[in-house]
């Protein structure tokens, strides 16, 4: 069965959107977000939080949620987007491109978190969303796994650095290989410690 803490949403119909962003903290790579209005007719069983999820159990989700979602859309700001906006901006902006990118739009959207896009809809912010509402766990795993699939795809491309491992984020492991490798295209350089490893470069 599903889990979740209660959560009553202002709007009781179908039409109603999750949505969530995988990848505010790593150091490279695209942020990612996900919008999904789930069909009461086709439940999914399972849906949790994406984290708390095995990646064998979030890829066999992601295929479900595909199949029997009523709609669902992917989406994502760039790196470049991420250096020009800040992480936070970026955010909800592939979150707001996520939920307008359904085939079905949605009457009412619930958006994890406690910030909201600049949009046209009708919305509420949910804090811990992702393991309170199935729609937001939902697109929390679509999000989840198209980045960390990228990030091994990147790994291929980028060797030395581990981005299969820790996805990008500012493990030892990636701190090092910043060190000695230097920064990659896919880098976000208004990130502090890719700033500074820039910084040395410079000085050179």
């Amino acid at each position: 069965m599903n889990e979740f803490e209660p959560f009553i949403a202002k709007y009781s119909g179908y039409l109603l959107a999750g949505v969530d962003e995988v990848g505010r903290g790593p150091l490279a790579g695209d942020v990612v977000a996900a919008a999904v209005i789930l069909d009461p007719a086709r439940p999914i069983i399972g849906l949790a939080d994406s984290k708390k999820l095995t990646e064998k159990r979030r890829e066999a989700l992601f295929i479900e949620i595909q199949q029997y979602a009523l709609s669902w859309s992917i989406a994502r700001a760039t790196v470049a987007e991420i250096d020009q906006l800040n992480i936070l901006q970026a955010s909800l902006l592939a979150m707001k491109r996520a939920v307008t990118g359904l085939s079905v739009q949605p009457e009412h959207v619930l958006v994890d978190g406690n910030k909201l896009p600049q949009w046209k809809y009708s919305a509420e912010t949910v804090v811990k969303g992702d393991s309170r509402v199935a729609a937001i766990s939902a697109a929390s795993i679509l999000a989840k796994v198209t980045r960390d699939r990228e990030m091994c795809e990147f790994d291929h491309q980028y060797p030395g650095y581990g981005f299969a491992s820790h996805k990008g984020y500012p493990t030892q492991m990636h701190m090092d290989a910043l060190e000695l490798l230097g920064v990659t295209p896919i880098h976000r350089n208004s990130f502090a410690p890719v700033k500074a490893r820039m910084a040395q470069i410079d000085l050179f």
